[in-house]
């Protein structure tokens, strides 16, 4: 697992190397756009922080090749806010008043997001947050490239209800996206007729998850509705496995990433169905193709999940926006990025004028193997942004 041996990566370099294989317009040298990211590379979410710095990097690397935005070279400037609240606001206000970047990437915790808001609405820098999340997070500085609770469960839950049973246990992490995303799986499950046989929370940092395992087996639900990200969450799948809880149900696994499954062990982590905006191994030509720059960048055998795709997305947003506009300043790029549209690996993405949250395609997908495999592409869902 890649964890940082400095407080602070530029990814300059590794875009002036590719940009020396390619012709493209001059760069102007003292003229650099740059970005911070605000993400967790310590603390328990290594695994997100990973798979974001993957798409920035592609998306700097690739665009600095072309010769950059406007002219001038883009970079990206990490901070490990530690899977901490206290440390992204740190990171956060040191990146906007010593680097002077021009936005902000990241973070991936609600609660870290939601500490950092009233630095980045007080220094009016524009929030790229990526991360799948319960919604809510509506501000003329925030902008949301991920799900939000109704583009994650409307078609995941019918799905379950369809192919698994009508009764449901709910077991997340205790803070605020889990909270908020079983209160939305509540209203489809009555809508569908079913039954929440169990709830729960969980704090960070539990060994032992047999007490909850046995009351989830003893509800008789058919369906488990998992939102515990992380190492915690791999450490439940692996002892629910050993102790015989996945054979007579299903996990719709909320925030689910392919990063996820080489941690489960050989043969771990199966029958588990997610809807996400992108499938590493969906055979849609320009999917294909964008997991090959990904792989050609970072190595062959790394996992590839729709954090990388979103954070990548976010990213060339930046460029639509400020290309749109025509200058590189915190304002326009509010101003471009509303209401853009842009192409994606997966097809158009649009950005709402009002909520700065995207409508975007989505997949029915499940665990088999080493990754996930569609069953279903859904189409375009928009965002019920919560605004």
């Amino acid at each position: 697992m890649w964890k940082p041996t400095r407080r602070q990566f530029v990814i300059s370099a590794a875009g002036a190397a590719a940009a020396s294989q390619f012709p493209m317009p001059a760069i102007a040298k003292n003229h650099v756009i740059r970005i911070g990211a605000v993400q967790p590379f310590s603390g328990g979410l290594e695994l997100f922080g990973n798979q974001a710095k993957l798409g920035l990097d592609l998306a700097a690397k690739e665009i600095n090749a072309k010769g950059g935005i406007l002219g001038r070279k883009l970079e990206i400037l990490y901070e490990d806010n530690k899977t901490n609240p206290k440390t992204s606001v740190e990171r956060t206000s040191k990146l906007i008043r010593r680097d002077k970047v021009l936005a902000i990437s990241g973070p991936i915790t609600s609660n870290a997001r939601d500490a950092m808001a009233s630095t980045i609405k007080r220094l009016k820098t524009p929030l790229l947050y990526a991360t799948n999340y319960e919604g809510g997070a509506c501000d003329r500085y925030i902008f949301c490239f991920n799900t939000v609770p109704n583009q994650e469960l409307a078609k995941l839950l019918p799905a379950m209800h369809a192919s698994a049973g009508k009764s449901y246990y709910m077991f997340g992490a205790n803070y605020i996206w889990p909270q908020k995303m079983f209160e939305t799986a509540e209203k489809i499950i009555g809508g569908l007729g079913g039954k929440a046989a169990g709830k729960e929370f969980t704090p960070w940092g539990v060994k032992d998850f047999a007490p909850v395992i046995r009351r989830i087996k003893a509800s008789g639900a058919k369906v488990l509705i998992f939102a515990l990200p992380g190492a915690d969450g791999i450490t439940f799948i692996k002892q629910a496995e050993s102790l015989g809880l996945m054979k007579n149900l299903t996990v719709a696994f909320l925030g689910f990433a392919e990063t996820y499954l080489g941690a489960f062990g050989k043969g771990g982590g199966q029958n588990m169905w997610v809807t996400v905006p992108f499938v590493a191994s969906n055979d849609d030509p320009k999917i294909k193709d964008f997991v090959a720059r990904v792989k050609a960048s970072a190595g062959k055998e790394v996992p590839i999940s729709h954090y990388v795709m979103t954070h990548y997305n976010s990213i060339y947003a930046v460029k639509a926006a400020l290309e749109k506009r025509g200058a590189a300043e915190k304002e326009a790029l509010v101003s471009g990025l509303r209401g853009l549209t842009i192409d994606t690996p997966t097809g158009a993405m649009s950005i709402g004028p009002k909520d700065h949250h995207v409508a975007f395609n989505m997949f029915l997908a499940s665990t088999q193997g080493k990754g996930l495999k569609t069953v279903k592409a859904l189409g375009r869902i928009a965002p019920l942004a919560g605004c």
